[in-house]
This record gives C-alpha cells, sequence and structure tokens, in this order.
C-alpha cells in the first residue's frame, strides 16, 4: 500500500477509535501523578505551596479548550462529524466563524482541555509525551479527514485550506459565521464534556490531597464539579424526555 494510502487508512482506523486516546491519557496521567507526588518531583515541590493556584491555571488550560469546542459546536450546522465514530460525514464544508481561522478546531478544543489535565502530573516527562503522542494519533485523524474532503468539496476545499492553518489559528483571517449560535445545539453535545473535565479535575485534586498532607481539597472545584454534574443530569432528562433541545434545520 503506498504510503498516502496507508496514511489515510490508519487515520480512518484511529478516526472510528478516538475516544479510547482519552482513557490511555487518563490511567497514564494517574499512574504518572500518583508516581510524582510519591516521589516529590522538582516541578511538584515547586508548586506544592501554591497548589491550588497551580491547579487553577491548568483548569484555565482546559476551559480555553472548552471554550473552542463550545463556539465551535455553537455555529456547526448538521451533518457534520461531530462525535460519531462509524466515519466521515460532511454535508457542507465550513469556512466561516472558527473554521476560518483554523481547520480542525474540534481537534485543537480537545488538544487544550487535554492539556491541562496532563499539566497537572507536574511531570514534564509525561506533557511531552502527551504532546507528541497527540501530534501523532491526531495527525493520521485530520489527514484522513482531509482527504475525505478533498475528494468530496474538490478546488473549494483545496483554496480554503491554501488560506488556513490546520491546527494553529490565524486569527486576522476571521469571518464570522453564517450561522446564529446556538446553545440548544451546545446543550445537547458539549454536557459530557463539561462535566467530565471537572470530574477529572477534582479526582487529580483528591488525589493530591490524599497524598500529600500540606494539601487541603479544593472546594470551589468540587463545587463546579457538582453543579456541572447537576446540570448534566437535569440536560440529560431534558434531551431524553422533552423537545425543549430539539431545533429546526440545524
Amino acid at each position: 500500500m503506498a504510503l498516502q494510502e496507508e496514511l489515510e487508512s490508519q487515520g480512518n482506523w484511529l478516526f472510528r477509535r478516538r475516544s479510547l486516546l482519552p482513557l490511555a491519557v487518563l490511567l497514564a496521567g494517574i499512574l504518572v501523578l500518583l508516581f510524582t507526588v510519591r516521589t516529590v518531583g522538582t516541578v511538584f515541590s515547586t508548586v506544592l505551596p501554591y497548589w491550588q493556584v497551580y491547579e487553577c491555571l491548568c483548569l484555565a488550560v482546559s476551559l480555553a479548550g472548552t471554550w473552542v469546542r463550545i463556539y465551535t459546536v455553537g455555529h456547526t450546522p448538521v451533518g457534520t462529524s461531530g462525535r460519531n465514530t462509524a466515519g466521515q460525514v460532511a454535508d457542507s464544508l465550513n469556512t466561516t466563524g472558527i473554521y476560518s481561522v483554523v481547520r480542525h478546531p474540534l481537534y485543537l478544543g480537545n488538544f487544550l482541555m487535554w492539556l491541562g489535565i496532563a499539566l497537572l502530573t507536574c511531570n514534564i516527562g509525561f506533557v511531552t509525551v502527551f504532546i507528541l503522542g497527540y501530534w501523532i494519533y491526531y495527525e493520521r485523524i485530520m489527514y484522513a479527514e482531509e482527504q475525505f474532503l478533498r475528494r468530496k468539496f474538490g478546488d473549494t476545499y483545496l483554496h480554503w485550506a491554501e488560506q488556513t492553518p490546520a491546527f494553529l489559528p490565524r486569527f486576522n483571517r476571521f469571518k464570522p459565521s453564517g450561522l446564529p449560535f446556538s446553545w440548544k445545539k451546545v446543550a445537547k453535545k458539549e454536557k459530557n464534556g463539561v462535566f467530565a473535565l471537572f470530574l477529572l479535575f477534582s479526582l487529580f485534586d483528591f488525589i493530591v490531597a490524599w497524598q500529600a498532607p500540606s494539601v487541603s481539597v479544593n472546594f470551589g472545584l468540587l463545587v463546579m464539579t457538582v453543579a456541572s454534574g447537576i446540570g448534566y443530569v437535569v440536560l440529560k432528562y431534558i434531551k431524553k424526555h422533552t423537545k425543549l433541545l430539539d431545533e429546526q434545520g440545524r
């Protein structure tokens, strides 16, 4: 198989299994954090007196990724891949809004969300491996997606791709989205991610508080986790038993 076809095949295979990467990062991150705390790594010993401040900085990185995802999803029309894993889907080519500054905003958002969690380990080696692993993993997925879009939209896609970077945004090319922002779509699509984010931060916070006697549980973070959990349950119920989150033509 030629390299071009092999990369596309690998990308499609990884696309269908892209939900497994967060599980691997989470498990590895927990083990690394336990090791770092118990061995009092250099970075950890430096931030330990300011743990909750450091935690907030990591949370800010992850929330930046959440914002990217929310903004992207809120302006996205129906007929795009979203969270499906069966295969590539695109009824139209998004070239405005956040797609006018970066070609893969959802993967950029995912990267920032998980980078914030990786930084909680206070382990430079783990953070480096995460960044390289994410790059190799998603580079192939992005390649497969772009091959699909290139075949489907032809010159329209090529013209857009020539002007729009794949992963690092070029903000001076921003064009407002032609679609109104939809909080209903965000509520349906992103409730899981928001709750999971706060839950994972609380989990890592508990681990540090458990292993380091000088650190107390971050109750502010715990409150946000409970609030996001309640929001998740409420939205899940509304989605399942009512039509309040249904949209026409979106």
